[in-house]
């Protein structure tokens, strides 16, 4: 096994990927940094932007799923060597910084409280990635738009345009593919009409039409590949937000380079392989069983059995861009999440009670109007 099935709920581990290798400005030396607008590298100081070698780890590889759970070669594990840990006393998160540069501040909660951390086990090394496509200046025009749209906020909310927090970050993902097969037997139920009589309030005999099932039993097979199914290794962005910004385009992966990573923060998976494959074949086990419904002929149907076999099973371990934009409103914290691909948009915000009771206030008054109305 990759890792104990227990691992999965360690702390959040995230990667700050500024030296492996560093990519410098041609012009000055300094450290460039990838840009999302022009898909090349700038330098924050002197503005220079530079192209980057692009075939660094050649093409993208599917791994076969049941050797890699036995075992996966030391030589794709873990990152730089030349990194310090550290461990955020208030939200837990693990950080992993370049040596040299002295963390202030925990990158998803902000609290200065971080501590020495040593690692259990080297990580699994993503292979391929999604790079960054939508800038931000895009995405703080996006988000203005999106705290407009929502009426029930606050409208403080709105006028501030909080956007100063937004920051970019690859979150790490798995990928599953598989060939299935399944079989499936059923009870297939076809509507039929029979009269009945009845007596009505008078008294009267009356005829109706009454439906019923005639069941015969059913059986199929089908054969299904599921390509890339994305399952989240992430554990510092709210699950429910992900999904809502999914789904990340897997067509457009890359093959794994650092210069991508130049500037931008990486979570490492705290979902390990052996936890992600679980939830991978589950979901394919549910799309399946939906798939062999819409099979069963007649009507309706009852006591469904599916049994499915899988085969060429393979993963990746990617990184997928998102913009994070974290605030606090009042006593509570809030999170916003934009797609760093697509430019899906999802988030939580704050409740205006003011507004909110004026909007019930205003459907009592309504409802008490028509109640006079139909009264007098």
């Amino acid at each position: 096994m990759l890792f104990s099935r227990e691992s999965w709920i360690t702390n959040l581990i995230v990667s700050e990927i500024l030296a492996a290798p560093k990519h410098n400005c041609p012009a000055c030396g300094a450290q460039a940094l990838w840009e999302p607008a022009t898909q090349k590298l700038r330098c924050p100081f002197c503005g220079t932007v530079s192209q980057f070698e692009e075939s660094v780890t050649g093409e993208i590889v599917e791994n076969d799923l049941a050797t890699a759970l036995r075992e996966i070669p030391q030589d794709k594990r873990g990152w730089s060597p030349t990194q310090v840990t550290v461990k955020c006393q208030s939200c837990q998160a693990i950080s992993v910084f370049a040596v040299g540069r002295v963390a202030q501040r925990c990158d998803f909660c902000g609290s200065p409280a971080l501590a020495p951390y040593t690692e259990v086990q080297a990580p699994i090394r993503p292979e391929s990635l999604l790079p960054f496509k939508i800038p931000d200046s895009k995405v703080r025009e996006t988000i203005r738009k999106w705290y407009g749209s929502h009426w029930f906020a606050p409208n403080k909310l709105k006028s501030r345009a909080l956007t100063d927090t937004l920051h970019g970050a690859y979150l790490p993902y798995w990928t599953f593919d598989a060939q299935t097969h399944a079989a499936w037997t059923a009870e297939a139920g076809h509507y039929y009409f029979e009269s009945e009589s009845y007596r009505d309030s008078n008294g009267r005999t009356q005829s109706r039409q009454v439906r019923k099932v005639r069941w015969v039993p059913a059986s199929g097979e089908l054969d299904q590949f599921f390509n890339d199914e994305l399952v989240s290794g992430s554990r510092g962005v709210p699950q429910d937000l992900l999904t809502k910004v999914e789904p990340f385009p897997t067509d457009d992966l890359a093959p794994y380079n650092a210069a991508f990573l130049s500037g931008w923060v990486v979570e490492q998976y705290q979902i390990d392989l052996f936890a992600a494959a679980t939830h991978a074949r589950s979901v394919m086990e549910q799309k399946l069983r939906q798939l062999c419904s819409r099979e069963v002929p007649g009507d309706t149907q009852r006591n469904l059995s599916v049994r499915a076999t899988f085969d060429q099973q393979t993963f990746k371990h990617i990184l997928v861009p998102v913009w994070l934009l974290t605030y606090t409103y009042g006593s509570k914290n809030f999170v916003v999440v934009i797609n760093g691909y697509t430019g899906r948009i999802a988030g939580h915000h704050p409740l205006s009670w003011i507004k909110i009771t004026l909007v019930v206030l205003a459907i009592l008054l309504i409802i008490g109007i028509i109640a006079a109305t139909q009264q007098g």
